[in-house]
């Protein structure tokens, strides 16, 4: 399963050359994974905030590989990569708009024949508790949303 979430390179995000600065891309891809949650059915102010739970980045493997410049439009695909018990890696890809080719019969979105990401991250993030900061599982305090993750996973 991918979900697309939509971005414009706004001016504020790029540095000199007229690219988007390289870590604005985690603010897309922070984007992105809510987007993600709410698709699948898990808002994460609601299903994991307001229980008392947070879900910072435990780690983060990025590759950039062709820059997106101020106006341009792209979207960030988002999947599970892993489901751990402890960690979920999430498959980041920031694409240009017009490698969106549309949609399968299941409403699943599509690529253009041909299209390769701009940059692709893996980004693994784990569930704290908010109040300690001290990580839980998610397999046993979010047992329906691991679950979940376990059936739409898509290997990196």
């Amino acid at each position: 399963m991918h979900v697309h979430t939509p971005i414009t390179v706004r001016y504020g995000e790029t540095d000199m050359m007229g690219v988007v600065y390289h870590a604005n891309y985690l603010l897309y891809f922070e984007d992105a994974r809510i987007d993600f949650l709410d698709a699948v059915g898990y808002p994460y102010d609601e299903y994991i905030e307001q229980a008392g739970y947070m879900s910072p980045i435990y780690g983060l493997q990025v590759q950039y590989r062709s820059p997106l410049r101020y106006g341009e439009a792209a979207f960030v695909r988002t999947s599970v990569a892993q489901s751990l018990p402890m960690r979920t890696v999430y498959r980041q890809q920031v694409f240009r708009a017009d490698d969106a080719a549309g949609t399968d019969e299941a409403g699943e979105p599509l690529l253009r024949e041909g299209a390769t990401p701009l940059v692709d991250g893996l980004v693994t993030l784990c569930v704290v508790e908010r109040d300690t900061f001290r990580p839980v599982s998610l397999k046993r305090t979010f047992p329906d949303l691991h679950r979940l993750y376990g059936e739409i996973i898509e290997e990196a």
